[in-house]
């Protein structure tokens, strides 16, 4: 249930660098506190909507986890690098260009080609649920606590990169940094892609 190991697991899982932090730490600087806090509340929706589905439908989600696993991990491991080339590409607004961060429905539906976020979510179903009790109770309580640490979290990426956006307003000085997010997201990608063929090679 929602204890210490939750909490701790929770904020180590949600603070700790990934594809979601990544983004939102570009958008800051990208785009600012503000026009970013959309794309904020969607990951968080959207984490909290697999913490849901895992955890009320584990029995059924593990028998095929295996079967899709794979094939998950590298579409959303493509998306990852095609992700990384659009952050490494992205520069100051030209003029008359109107550049906007992801919306809140796109910070949600991304989680669904996130590998991170279906780890946390997987994990978080298979350690924190209960073999007995009132799993709509349970499932519930999972999603709210989940919110409720995930937000803060993450919004410490997103203010991160709000305040690096005075320090980087020179043009190779964003480019240096998109550079750096863009590769880390790319690393991170290969990172996970390598992780789950040798998960599926044991």
């Amino acid at each position: 249930m929602i204890d210490t190991a939750f909490v701790s697991y929770v904020t180590v899982m949600s603070i700790t660098p990934g594809p979601n932090n990544l983004l939102l730490a570009a958008s800051g600087v990208n785009f600012g506190l503000r026009r970013s806090v959309p794309m904020m509340l969607g990951i968080t929706l959207g984490c909290v909507v697999q913490c849901a589905l895992m955890t009320s439908m584990l029995a059924i989600l593990l028998s095929w986890m295996t079967v899709v696993r794979l094939p998950m991990a590298a579409i959303g491991c493509a998306y990852l690098f095609w992700l990384s080339w659009k952050i490494y590409r992205s520069g100051s607004p030209k003029e008359g260009e109107k550049q906007q961060p992801m919306n809140m429905i796109n910070g949600a539906l991304f989680q669904a080609v996130n590998p991170k976020a279906w780890l946390m979510a997987t994990n978080v179903a298979i350690l924190f649920t209960p073999p007995d009790g009132n799993m709509l109770h349970h499932t519930l309580l999972i999603c709210i606590g989940f919110a409720l640490i995930n937000l803060p979290c993450i919004l410490v990426w997103v203010v991160m990169g709000d305040r690096l956006r005075q320090a980087l307003r020179v043009e190779w000085k964003l480019k240096m940094f998109n550079t750096i997010m863009g590769g880390m997201m790319a690393l991170t990608a290969l990172w996970l892609l390598v992780g789950e063929v040798r998960h599926a090679l044991n």
